[in-house]
Order: C-alpha cells, then sequence, then structure tokens
C-alpha cells in the first residue's frame, strides 16, 4: 500500500519520459555535430608536412677550423650617435685596448622588442672586444618600428648606417666589419649585405629565414607540441596565425629574405641552439646554404650549440663555447670562411617543416566583433527587462496605487534563456583562460596535464551543457506555443528572448570555429 502522499509512476508516463529523455540527447548530439560541421568548414586545418630532409652534423665539436688566435684584452666603452634618415640614435661601442693595427668590427643587429644598448648584446659585445673585435650595440630605431608596421629593408637602411661609421671608426679595418644579426634581424642583416658590397661578413643568430608568419605558425606547433595539448587544439593555429587584420599593417608579417640572401656573395655564420622550438633550425640553415650557392657563395659555416635556447644561452648564461667560436671565426676570415667541417655540434631536430599558412575566411574584426554583439544581446536584454520591471513598480508608486502584474515570459522561458547565454559567455571565458594558460606552460616549456588536457575537457563540457541547454530551452518553447501561452509577451520580452537566442547561436558559432566543437572532422 502506498503511505499518503506517495505516488507511483505509470508506465506510459515512465515510457513518455524515456522518448522526452531520447529526444533530449538526440538533439543535443544533433546539434552537437552540426557546429562541428559548421567549424570545420569555417576555417582551415592545421596538417604540418614532416621534414623529410635531415641535416647531419659531420662532428660534435663546434671548434671551426682556421680559427683565429684569440686574445685577452681590457675593454674600452664609448657612445657615439648615427645619424639616421631625419631621425638620431645613440650606439655603444666596446673595443680591445692595447691592441695596436686595423681591427675586425662587428655591428649588432637586434632581435623583435625595443633594443637598447644598455641590456642587449652586453656579455657578447664584451667578450669580442676582450678577443680582439671592435663591437657595436646600436640602440634600435623605434620611431618607426611598431607591433603593427615594420619595414625591414627600411631598417637595413638605418642598421647600414651604422656599419658606415664602425667602418670609419679610428683603428678598425673597414674591409673587415660584418653583422651580428639574432632572431628578427636575420630579416634585416641580409637585405644590407645584398645592397652593401662593403659589408665584410654576417653571422646569423637564431635566424628565423622563412617569412614571420610561417615562423610564428612553426612556433606556436612546435610549443603546443611540448606541452602536449589535444589535437583538436591545434586547428586554431592557422586560424589565429593565418587571420588577416582589417585596417592595413602587418604586412611585414610575409616578409621574404630569400631574394635577399640569394645574393648574399659575404662569408656567413649560421647559428642555432638545439634547445630552440621557435626556429625551424635544420630547414632554416639548409635553405641559407641553397639560397647563397645560387650567388656562387659556398662560404656557409653552421653550428648548433647543445641545449641553448634562442639567445645561445645555458641556464641563462651565453654559452661560452658559442662566444670562442664566433670570434676565432671573426678573427680567422677569411681563411674561416670554407674551413671545414661546415656542420658542426650537437644534432639538431626539425619534425615538421615551417611552411605557408594557409589563410582563414574570416578577419579578426569580425570574430572580435560577432562575440561582442553576442555578448551585448545577451546581457543587455534581461537588463532590460529588469529596468523596465523597476520603472513600472516606481510608477505605480508614485501614483500611490498598487503594482498590477504585468506580462511575464511563460513558465521556464526565462531561467532556460540566462542558462544559456550565461553558459555560452563562460564558455568563450574558459576558451580564453586555456588558451592563455596553454600559453604561459609553452612558453616556459612547461607540461601541466591538468591544465592542459582536464582544461580542454572542461571546456568542451561547458561548450556541450550549452548544447542541451538550448535544446530544452527550444522544448519549452514549443510546449509553451502548444498550449496557448505566449512564450515572450510584448515587444520587449520579444525581442529579449530573440536577442538572447542570436547572441548565444552567435557564440555557438565562434566556440565551433575555435574547435570545442571539434570531433575530428
Amino acid at each position: 500500500m502506498l503511505r499518503s502522499g506517495e505516488r507511483t509512476t505509470s508506465r506510459p508516463e515512465a515510457a513518455s519520459r524515456r522518448r522526452a529523455a531520447y529526444r533530449i540527447t538526440a538533439a543535443t548530439v544533433l546539434g552537437v555535430v552540426v557546429l562541428a560541421v559548421l567549424g570545420a568548414v569555417m576555417g582551415p586545418q592545421w596538417d604540418p608536412v614532416p621534414l623529410s630532409d635531415p641535416l647531419t652534423v659531420q662532428t660534435p665539436s663546434t671548434v671551426i677550423g682556421a680559427a683565429g688566435t684569440t686574445g685577452s684584452y681590457e675593454v674600452k666603452t664609448s657612445v657615439v650617435t648615427v645619424q639616421l634618415d631625419g631621425e638620431t640614435i645613440d650606439a655603444r661601442i666596446s673595443e680591445p685596448v692595447g691592441l695596436d693595427g686595423p681591427k675586425p668590427g662587428v655591428v649588432f643587429i637586434h632581435g623583435a622588442g625595443t633594443g637598447r644598448y644598455e641590456i642587449a648584446f652586453l656579455a657578447q659585445a664584451h667578450d669580442l672586444a676582450a678577443s680582439g673585435i671592435v663591437a657595436m650595440v646600436p640602440n634600435k630605431r623605434l620611431d618607426t618600428y611598431t607591433t603593427r608596421h615594420r619595414d625591414y629593408v627600411g631598417m637595413a637602411h638605418d642598421y647600414d648606417a651604422s656599419v658606415k661609421l664602425l667602418q670609419n671608426h679610428p683603428g678598425v679595418d673597414p674591409d673587415r666589419v660584418g653583422l651580428y644579426a639574432e632572431s628578427e634581424g636575420g630579416w634585416i642583416a641580409p637585405v644590407i649585405a645584398a645592397e652593401d658590397p662593403t659589408l665584410g661578413f654576417v653571422v646569423l643568430v637564431s635566424s628565423p629565414v622563412v617569412p614571420p608568419r610561417q615562423q610564428a605558425a612553426f612556433a606556436v606547433d612546435s610549443y603546443l607540441r611540448n606541452t602536449g595539448v589535444p589535437h583538436g587544439v591545434f586547428r586554431a593555429i592557422p586560424r589565429a596565425v593565418g587571420m588577416s587584420i582589417p585596417g592595413g599593417g602587418f604586412e611585414y608579417a610575409d616578409f621574404d629574405v630569400t631574394p635577399y640572401q640569394r645574393r648574399m656573395t659575404q662569408p656567413v655564420l649560421v647559428v642555432y641552439g638545439t634547445g630552440d622550438a621557435s626556429m625551424p633550425t635544420i630547414q632554416g640553415a639548409l635553405q641559407v646554404i641553397d639560397d647563397t650557392a645560387l650567388a656562387g657563395n659556398g662560404d656557409v659555416t653552421v653550428r648548433y650549440y647543445a641545449g641553448a635556447n634562442h639567445g645561445i644561452r645555458v641556464n641563462g648564461v651565453v654559452d661560452a663555447d658559442f662566444v670562442r667560436d664566433l670570434s676565432g671565426w671573426v678573427l680567422g676570415l677569411p681563411g674561416t670562411a670554407g674551413a671545414e667541417p661546415r656542420v658542426a655540434g650537437d644534432q639538431p631536430v626539425q619534425t615538421y617543416v615551417a611552411a605557408p599558412v594557409s589563410r582563414p575566411h574570416w578577419n579578426s574584426s569580425v570574430v572580435l566583433a560577432l562575440t561582442g554583439l553576442a555578448v551585448a544581446l545577451i546581457v543587455l536584454g534581461p537588463l532590460a527587462v529588469a529596468v523596465a520591471r523597476g520603472a513600472e513598480a516606481a510608477l505605480d508608486r508614485v501614483r500611490d496605487r498598487p503594482s498590477a502584474p504585468g506580462p511575464r515570459f511563460a513558465h521556464g522561458i526565462l531561467p532556460r534563456l540566462l542558462a544559456v547565454g550565461t553558459g555560452a559567455i563562460l564558455t568563450v571565458v574558459a576558451l580564453i583562460w586555456y588558451i592563455v594558460s596553454v600559453a604561459r606552460l609553452a612558453l616556459n616549456y612547461q607540461h601541466d596535464d591538468l591544465v592542459v588536457q582536464g582544461g580542454w575537457i572542461l571546456v568542451r563540457l561547458l561548450g556541450v551543457a550549452v548544447v542541451l541547454g538550448a535544446v530544452l530551452l527550444a522544448r519549452r518553447y514549443g510546449q509553451a506555443r502548444a498550449t496557448g501561452a505566449r512564450p515572450a509577451p510584448g515587444v520587449l520580452r520579444t525581442l529579449v528572448l530573440w536577442g538572447g537566442v542570436v547572441g548565444s547561436g552567435i557564440l555557438l558559432v565562434v566556440l565551433a570555429y575555435w574547435g570545442v566543437y571539434q570531433l575530428g572532422i
């Protein structure tokens, strides 16, 4: 017997609930599949090509044959002013004390950022000077250098002014002045070498060689693989790196240094650290060798330093063997230009080719604008309803009359609408948090499975929950219509309902675009 207040569920009612649960589940699965397909067709995939042309070092020793004898001199420094086109910069010159006779000179070219001689290349410039080489570190010209606009050819002309100044510096042999270019400087030095026949040599340190967009995609891929992210995350690489920016700017992302490298006739020293995952260390060296060969230049020496990072540092200190080899190579020219072995040091590893990046159909402004519009539609609607209710209540108090219940959403509509909109926004926030967290881990070469794997699962579960909420909202809307009720009476509530639906739909598409719903399609 049943106690008072207890009830039992009839078989037809239980069957009806099972059918409802089945329909809700099927609709949710269908929604996820549709979003997965949309995500797949809205942008390019990421499928890097494995490197099939390996490079084998000839000996683990980095010592350069015929290297010049390095001295051990005291170093004095001075600051000079370099006149550029419409601007001046300061430069620090470090030179050996007590060394008579014409000396070779090196002009340093900065990598990305606001390079200044007070903080950049301190160890390298000092050690070169102590060995008998005059080292000049100019400040980077910043009035023409921004995140959005960079002119590598123009920057080459600016750095060449420093070359000319050092060539005329007392005690410097003008025929033995060359360049030390690091990272981004690798897109600048070949321009100078191709256009200035008086340049004596070129040192390319951690040079990207390939265009900036290709290098960026390669670096992101390497970092993500090092971090161990799920495969689906890689889809974001071409959609982020390949994205075009409206309004101009960032044209330098596709700058190709190849035509200039093919005109370099000076001896070239190519240097990489095997602990640097951001550069195509094998592909870069091979391309420099191939490009210079087209100019009839076979004087390319390649060195790899074990465990050294992008700045050829190990445990924060510039690799001592690198400084020794660099000084010996410069001092030994021209004898060191073609000295054997040409390729030596630690064995480099490069798994994939740094190749052209597929371009997505969308640009960043469109994605950001759609996301902002969607959030506004979701948030402003309920706020408008709350303000309207407050205004109605205040008007009733002023008129000293009891508040009359105004039109309301049909039962269950507003809570579900708020749940879907809030869930969509939270999923976007979670995705941003995940991307930032993974980027931080990748850049610091750290692993955290809880963040990398668990975070991605969390983002995807949130995304599925939003689809489920949308299905429940649609179901409740249909039930209200079936009973003759108005789901959202009045113009304001109709706008709020459909504004929230459209806003949530836009966010679901944005999430699909970034791979939250991808199913390996």
